[in-house]
């Protein structure tokens, strides 16, 4: 070989061993883009569900990670969701997705910092599967930080279908239906309602769901967030409303004091005692739970109407929920939330019963039973849906047995006839909470 030729030999392997060398090179690049792309490893989740609602929750997690390959850890925080994130936080340990049952907590751990907004995907979901009012309550200042994957409906009321039957009386749709409705079942031998008057909380969502429909929902955030006093008069004359039915000690099992002594499970079970003790009880979506666990009634014998409407202000619908909120910068929380924002997620619990989403999109047809799923779609449906307005407020006002708003409704059901002098005791404690 010439000279020449052994110079364009070595040139031509010089030229295979630079494209061999960028082969080796381009190669690792591609791997890296598409990690970039894809999240994995695990999060850590906390809620307070322990037993079947736990199980259940470990069900959507599970099918969270088959499809992600994000595995995901639970655990139970105890019922003082609150109090067990604080120490958490405080230790440089948050989980890095909770749920969380208060709308109020969201607020708190929001402003303090403790909280990730959600990112595009998730915000997105939610835009795609929820109402507005939903995206409004899991936001705080204009951003999203909130999923309510679990709902409740606190605007059902429950009724003996055969106590109805025997007084030949319809489920009533407004307020003043239920009033004759109320007339002609005592008339019957058998008092109205059933009131769990010894928990305070109970008489909270009466007065809330009177309320929205009197005040509307702007005065109900007005009120919700004391920008107006508890003794503005929309708030007397909702009170004047609620007095019209329990003002009428006929119309409740046991008179006032019988109200006050008795507590929720025992208001339900009342009504579906043999024979029944009252026609009708009022509370969520969750008495369906205590009827079948703590009564013998069966299917047929119980039904709901929805919470009667009242005046011109509209239907509307008072629940809770619980928002799942991401606490740490792991993507792979808000790989969880965008999954949970999805109608997949909610009809995996919602198949298995004792569940109520909020996601538009969630096949109604999956719930295991037409009471659940009108409940449901209920709240998925309302035009205007507001948390649950004890929630909302301090603690030692909305959410402390024997004092604030417990009390103070407790006093109302004893004295209906002085609606001002109710509100007023509001306002003094709402005054020193806030």
């Amino acid at each position: 070989m010439n000279k020449k030729h052994r110079l364009f030999a070595l040139l031509f392997a010089m030229m295979l061993v630079l494209a061999a060398c960028a082969s080796n090179e381009v190669e690792p690049q591609d791997d890296e883009g598409d990690a970039d792309t894809e999240v994995s490893g695990s999060v850590d989740v906390a809620a307070v569900w322990t037993g079947t609602e736990q199980e259940n929750f470990q069900a959507v997690l599970d099918a969270f990670t088959e499809e992600t390959g994000i595995e995901a850890a639970y655990k139970s925080t105890g019922d003082d969701v609150g109090a067990y994130l604080g120490t958490q936080i405080e230790g440089g340990n948050p989980p890095d997705v909770a749920m969380l049952p208060q709308a109020g907590l969201l607020r708190d751990l929001a402003g303090e910092g403790s909280l990730t907004p959600a990112n595009e995907d998730v915000q997105a979901a939610m835009q795609e599967n929820f109402a507005e009012d939903w995206l409004e309550l899991g936001s705080v200042d204009g951003a999203l930080y909130g999923v309510y994957f679990k709902a409740a409906n606190k605007s059902t009321w429950w009724y003996n279908t055969a106590v109805f039957d025997q007084a030949g009386v319809q489920p009533p749709a407004t307020w003043d239906e239920m009033l004759q409705a109320a007339q002609t079942v005592n008339a019957s031998g058998v008092p109205f309602v059933s009131i769990g008057g010894g928990d305070g909380w109970t008489l909270t969502d009466w007065f809330e769901n009177i309320y929205i429909q009197v005040a509307g929902p702007e005065k109900y955030d007005q009120l919700a967030n004391h920008e107006i006093p508890w003794t503005d008069p929309s708030v007397i004359e909702a009170l004047e409303v609620f007095a019209q039915l329990v003002g009428d000690e006929a119309n409740i099992a046991g008179g006032t004091a019988g109200a006050l002594q008795t507590d929720f499970p025992t208001s339900v079970q009342q009504v579906f005692s043999d024979p029944p003790e009252a026609a009708t009880v009022y509370e969520g979506d969750f008495v369906a739970g205590v009827i079948t666990g703590e009564t013998k009634a069966k299917a047929g014998d119980y039904d709901f109407f929805n919470f009667p409407q009242v005046g011109g202000a509209g239907a509307a619908v008072v629940g809770g929920g619980d928002a799942a909120v991401a606490l740490t910068d792991n993507e792979a929380a808000q790989e969880l939330l965008a999954y949970l924002a999805t109608p997949e997620a909610a009809e995996i619990w919602a198949s298995a019963g004792g569940f109520t989403s909020a996601n538009q999109n969630v096949d109604v047809s999956v719930y295991p039973d037409e009471l659940t799923a009108r409940s449901a779609e209920a709240v998925a449906s309302a035009e205007t849906f507001r948390f649950d307005l004890s929630d909302l407020q301090p603690a030692e006002f909305g959410g402390t047995v024997g004092k604030g708003l417990f009390l103070r409704f407790q006093d109302f059901i004893q004295s209906p006839d002085d609606p001002e002098a109710a509100a007023a005791a509001l306002e003094k404690d709402a005054a020193k909470a806030f």
